[in-house]
């Protein structure tokens, strides 16, 4: 399974979070970090759910990019 994950860089640090399973966030110092946070938050909370009994949500969001023209 493969889960969109949203990086978002701050002044200071790096936050990622899945849109599909909602609480997974991380926050690191560098893009490099947040994307191993990032991974175990995923594991963690999919670890959870089975052992719970609970569905793991499958995988629906997509990201891309828009390129916006400035207008003056």
């Amino acid at each position: 399974m493969k889960y969109t994950v949203i990086y978002e860089k701050g002044e200071a640090s790096w936050g990622a979070y899945v849109p599909d399973l909602p609480g997974v966030i991380a926050v690191a110092e560098s893009r490099e970090s947040i994307e191993a946070e990032i991974r175990e938050a995923v594991a963690f909370h999919i670890e959870g759910l089975r052992e719970s009994g609970l569905p793991v949500p499958p995988p629906s969001s997509e990201a891309g990019l828009l390129d916006v023209m400035q207008v003056a």
